[in-house]
């Protein structure tokens, strides 16, 4: 301790030296002892250090002033609190002071403390106490109108406190701002934006009252009509205070608009400039309550935006573009005979332009009459002169197909691939966009070949976003574009970020458009592109062999017998690859990408290569045994292992074997996938090659992988095991008792179900036709059946999971249609002892025969009513099983069947028949929906909540025929919302959920007359709650709880896929409800809030104040002591949840403005339990979620 003053003592005296450098080094070293966490100064030191530091302020030479401001930083949390208003002030009297120098420096010092002072709650007292003495001091300075220098210090002091600190001055807000709105007359230009600032800092944090107050001062003064230039700087305020208050400008709205929209009348191009900056900020921050305005905003931004008074726009350079270039530099050239510099109309077409950018990204539901209305004029004003303009035009454009994108990404049902019978059409805004392709393209061409950076890159990005929205859209327009991609790429003068932007647009191009439309170009796009592949920069080079390795599949396209002739191009590409691939001293993303566009060459054009594929399959070799570059070789082996070429590997495949095989170790999980598709792709296509002893390193290590630890790498190791089944059964033989235990713990694995089971069917199929001795079908029921056999038996009763039947059955049933001689036994079998598995299992064996089994199965059904449910799901079975064609025939004896049991009172058995019903309707949907629209009409509650029920089964997630029958009828089947009985209703929810969720689109249409009926059922229904007496206890049940949680789960659906078609306000009243609803309610509510700020933080934001109550609440509960375990545990996670919440809102920069909100985080830092969940969901699982969810949303 006494060290320390000593030390400290001995600076302080070096800092009286007359010496300058003498004074300079002490002050370098207090600061680095300052800066040590460890120091602790006593009272004494604390003073004469302060003192010491105020004293060097006033140093003669620059850099100690300057070295004594930093030290004034680290000292704010050393010393204690008289120390630090000690320091405020004298910093303060020195803001008056008569020299200028000083009074800079102590500015910078004020500056330095107040972004020092503590945040947390222990150091709240300090930070409020030190905030009131520099504003009541910063107060008195602004007053003085005598130097304006000194306002401007005390103004920029004043932004930064109330930027950092506002909160702790809410009891200074009034005076703050009553010092501050006359500073808005100043005659200083400087003054009033410092004002302007300052008050936008005030504005988050102040009360509604207050807010108020300063948004009728502004409009009082506007209302007089007072000169220009102060009109500009309360128009200027305006749109500041809405950009920083958010949503509460939104009551004033109906007298703002108005007023601005009249000055935008007045011949001044800054005024003009600042109404649009205003108009974008209500856009932005008042969605709702800007609606009815917003015809006229787009009239007045639709105008501005072509306002350039001093330029003449020749219409004619439309018709002749080959003089355009000579035209432009004329026109330039005559330009400057009147100053440019005087001429500011651009930047009232670039606030305008800004203005529509922001009507296009908040109204996605406005997007149709966005095409008619704005679409066209950005197109027009692709041809503006001024670059920085011309840039915003083009980001208002690609903010348009974003939003196209977005449109269509939550209408979108065709699934590529699907049967092109049932194509839906198009999605309209994407049908629009379409028609003005090729405008677009026309407007854009041209500038390709500009000598401007900055639009050559614009262009880029637009037509990129283009080519993603609309895949295919510019394939006749691309003889239009290469040219310009060719300049970029070839002009010397063109920077190298230039030069990245082309290749990766043409990147895109490539990947979205058909081969053939670059086929005829390949002369002329092949040379830059090999030329880009030698230059020095990596970036460029990777970029290039990019493009190379997309182009290779344009020269041959695999699947398509092309009348291409690639071979004039090959032996260029292949030697310019070459060099790169020989390469070792380069950087990684040029060496994966050689090797990665070296084996599409080889995949694609082997057979032109000849002599060369020996020589760079060894080096693959080579590559494959190089720790850093093995993962993409293994990949480009399984790409040449699988080329239709059928290039010959067998040179290298005993080495490539053992290395894959001692791969199969590595705890690289992406390797280990990656070995396992090479193996696959090589014993597929190569296995005459393959001698079966070289596949020995390779068998031992895949007993490890089948595991239900990681079901992919198990779904793709037994993937390989049938190819090996298939190609050697020998070797199989050997492993069967290693690697087939492993295969029936999966089977029997509660969590063996989608395509990891697929591929076991496959390989219990592959099994028995390889008629090995050991493997035959008998064995492997023998297996298959043993945990339930033994389950009966064993004294334990080891229980037997549902899933396990399931699956057991599909397996039978795979063995049975790969064996038929064996399957009339098995179902003999199976008839006596119907249990789930069986039941399954029959349903499976059925299809395979249904003339002969279905009859039988339905008379079961009808004679055995106690195994009914289970003879059902065997029905079940055959009806999603089979194709529409075989089960035609039989659906009037089924639907007969179906028909008679629809008002069954076990509710297990009802929904079964529901769902055989559903999916028998998608077998003739036209004739069979009608009917049960009828059954709903005449049936009882029971009859009607299983019509509901099937109607959900009908709706799958892919496009299927019924789609269209469904959209027309859905509205009336949605009417049971109304029912009378409350199961129908909750049914019916249920219903309208799994539309929601899977094909939104049939319900857009009708959310307006759905909803109210949805929020009716979010309330909670006194009637429906009872007390139950249970001994000396009494219990209450809420009957309407179901209900309720089945619309709120409707209303989550809701927000993934139908959001432009909610109210949002609306939507977070009952949001709010539910956040004080029951526990399971609760949850998904706090889920909801969490997906809201990520989607619409602006709608969340306005309701703030009142959600934080209920999140407050749930957090600080405490549960009674003495609760049962599960009491504490659900009271956990209810907290835990709705810290999910929280930690989402918290990421939002602007929620901490919030009075609520930053006193609800200030007692989360302080609690210590409350801190450590929030630090747990921060870390660990999931918090990060605001935080990645709000990035998306900047």
């Amino acid at each position: 301790m006494s060290s320390v003053s000593y030390h400290i003592s001995n600076l302080l005296e070096k800092m009286t030296s007359t010496d300058k450098d003498f004074r300079f080094m002490a002050t370098n070293d207090l600061m680095l002892e300052l800066q040590k966490d460890s120091i602790k100064l006593d009272e004494d030191s604390e003073r004469r250090v302060v003192t010491m530091l105020l004293k060097l302020l006033e140093d003669k030479n620059g850099e100690v002033q300057n070295l004594a401001v930093k030290c004034l930083a680290p000292l704010v949390s050393k010393v204690k609190e008289p120390q630090v208003e000690t320091m405020v002030d004298v910093l303060c009297s020195n803001m008056t002071s008569d020299k200028e120098q000083l009074r800079d420096i102590s500015s910078m010092g004020l500056k330095t403390v107040i972004a020092e002072l503590p945040l947390t709650s222990s150091g709240l007292t300090l930070t409020g106490s030190v905030c009131k003495k520099i504003t009541s001091q910063l107060i008195g300075a602004m007053g003085k109108q005598d130097d304006v220098s000194v306002q401007l210090e005390a103004l920029d002091i004043l932004s930064d406190m109330l930027g950092r600190l506002s909160g702790a001055l809410v009891s200074f807000h009034s005076s703050l701002l009553s010092s501050l709105l006359p500073q808005l007359t100043s005659p200083r230009m400087a003054v009033r934006k410092r004002s302007i600032l300052a008050l936008g800092h005030l504005v988050p944090c102040c009360s509604p009252a207050l807010f108020s107050q300063l948004t009728e001062h502004l409009m009082k003064e506007l209302a007089k009509g007072p000169p220009t230039s102060m009109t500009r700087t309360y128009i200027q305020c305006l749109a500041t205070i809405s950009r920083q208050g958010g949503h509460r400008v939104g009551e004033h709205l109906e007298k703002l608009i108005p007023m601005v929209v009249k000055f935008t009348g007045v011949e001044d191009d800054e005024l003009r400039e600042y109404c649009f900056q205003a108009f974008e900020a209500f856009i932005r921050r008042c969605p709702k309550e800007m609606s009815p305005h917003i015809a006229t905003v787009t009239q007045l931004c639709l105008k501005f935006m072509t306002f350039d008074p001093n330029y003449n726009y020749d219409d004619s350079e439309e018709e002749d573009e080959d003089s355009m270039d000579i035209d432009d530099e004329l026109e330039e050239e005559s330009d400057d005979e009147y100053s440019d510099d005087d001429d500011m109309s651009w930047k009232v077409r670039r606030s305008s332009i800004k203005c529509l950018e922001a009507l296009i990204s908040t109204r996605l539901d406005l997007l149709l009459s966005f095409y008619s209305s704005i679409c066209p004029a950005l197109l027009a004003r692709f041809k503006e002169r001024e670059e920085n303009v011309r840039a915003d035009v083009f980001t208002a454009f690609s903010t348009l197909l974003r939003q196209t994108r977005v449109a269509s990404s939550r209408h979108s049902l065709i699934v590529s691939g699907s049967d092109p019978g049932v194509r839906r059409e198009e999605e309209p805004a994407v049908a629009l966009l379409k028609k003005q392709v090729p405008a677009t393209v026309k407007a854009l061409h041209r500038q390709l070949k500009e000598k401007s950076i900055k639009s050559r890159q614009g262009c880029f990005c637009l037509l990129t976003e283009l080519a993603h929205t609309v895949p295919g859209a510019l394939e006749e327009h691309i003889p239009a574009l290469i040219p310009g991609i060719i300049f970029s790429l070839t002009d010397k003068s063109t920077p190298s970020t230039m030069r990245i932007d082309a290749l990766s647009f043409f990147n895109v191009l490539l990947l979205s458009h058909p081969p053939q439309a670059f086929q005829p170009h390949m002369q002329v796009l092949l040379p830059p592109v090999v030329a880009c592949i030698e230059d020095s920069f990596y970036k460029i080079t990777s970029e290039a062999l990019l493009v190379i390795q997309h182009l290779v599949k344009v020269m041959r396209p695999q699947g398509q017998a092309g009348g291409f002739d690639p071979k004039p191009f090959v032996k260029e590409v292949f030697s310019v690859t070459m060099k790169r691939l020989k390469a070792t001293d380069i950087d990684q993303e040029v060496k994966e990408r050689a090797i990665s566009c070296m084996g599409h060459i080889v995949c694609h054009l082997g057979d032109h290569l000849r002599a060369e594929v020996q020589g760079v399959l060894a080096i693959f070799l080579e590559r494959l045994k190089n720790e850093i570059t093995r993962l993409t070789a293994v990949r480009t082996i399984t790409l040449i292992a699988a080329s239709p070429l059928k290039v010959d590997m067998s040179p290298i495949l005993p080495e490539v074997l053992s290395v894959l095989g001692s791969f199969l170790r590595k705890n690289q999980r992406a390797l280990k996938l990656g070995t396992l598709a090479c193996l696959t792709a090589l014993v597929t296509h190569h296995a005459a090659s393959i001698k079966p002893a070289a596949l020995e390193p390779v068998l031992s290590e895949l007993p490890t992988l089948v595991d239900e630890g990681d079901m992919h790498v198990s779904q793709v190791s037994i993937t390989l095991l049938t190819g090996m089944a298939k190609a050697y059964p020998s070797s199989l033989a050997k492993i069967s008792s290693s690697v087939l235990p492993g295969v029936f713990r999966l089977i029997h694995s509660p969590l063996l179900q989608g395509s990891t089971l697929e591929a076991i069917l496959e390989f219990l199929q592959a099994l028995v036709l390889s008629k090995t001795s050991n493997l035959s079908y008998s064995q492997l029921l023998k297996s298959l059946m043993e945990p339930f056999h033994r389950s009966q038996s064993s004294a334990d009763g080891s229980i037997v999971h549902r899933q396990s039947y399931h699956s057991v059955a599909r397996c039978v049933a795979a063995l049975s249609s790969a064996s038929p001689k064996e399957t009339p036994g098995t179902v003999a079998g199976f008839i006596q002892q119907v249990k789930t598995a069986a039941s399954c299992a029959l349903g499976s064996m059925a299809v395979g025969c249904l003339s002969d089994y279905l009859p039988f199965l339905l008379k079961e059904i009808s004679a055995q009513p106690r195994r009914q449910y289970l003879l059902l799901h065997s029905l079940k079975e055959v009806i999603s099983a089979c194709p529409a064609s075989s089960l035609s025939p039989h659906v009037e004896s089924v639907w007969a069947l179906l028909f008679q049991n629809c008002e069954c009172q076990e509710e297990g058995t009802r929904n079964l028949v529901a769902e055989c019903l559903g999916k028998l309707t998608l077998v003739n949907p036209a004739a069979l929906l009608p009917r049960l629209k009828q059954l709903l009409k005449t049936g009882s509650p029971l009859a009607r909540s299983t019509v509901v029920t099937a109607i959900k089964f009908t709706i799958v997630d892919h496009p299927a025929p019924i789609d269209s029958l469904l959209k027309d009828c859905i509205g009336d089947f949605l009417k049971t919302l109304q029912d009378e009985d409350i199961n129908v209703r909750r049914i019916a929810l249920v219903m309208f959920n799994s539309a929601a969720h899977n094909k939104p689109s049939l319900i857009r249409g009708l959310l307006g007359r759905v909803l109210p009926h949805l929020y009716k059922e979010t309330q909670i229904r006194k009637d429906l709650i009872r007390e139950v007496e249970m001994g000396p206890f009494k219990h209450t049940v809420d009957d309407g709880l179901d209900v309720r949680k089945a619309a709120f789960e409707c209303m989550y659906s809701l927000l993934d896929s139908c959001l432009e078609g909610l109210d949002i306000l609306q939507f977070l009243d009952h949001v709010e409800e539910g956040l004080k609803d029951h526990y399971d309610i609760r949850m998904l509510t706090f889920l909801m809030l969490a997906r809201l700020v990520s989607l619409c933080p602006a709608a969340v934001l306005q309701r703030l104040d009142r959600l934080v109550e209920p999140l407050k609440a749930t957090v600080t509960t405490k549960v009674k002591a003495g609760s049962v375990k599960q009491e504490f545990e659900k009271q956990e996670e209810l907290r835990r949840s709705a810290m999910r919440a929280v930690a989402a809102l918290l990421a939002v920069p602007e929620v901490e403005r919030s009075p609520s909100m930053a006193e609800f985080a200030n007692q989360i830092k302080s609690s210590t339990d409350m801190a450590s969940i929030y630090q747990s969901i921060q870390g660990g699982e999931g918090g990060g979620i605001g935080a990645t969810e709000s990035m998306d949303m900047s």
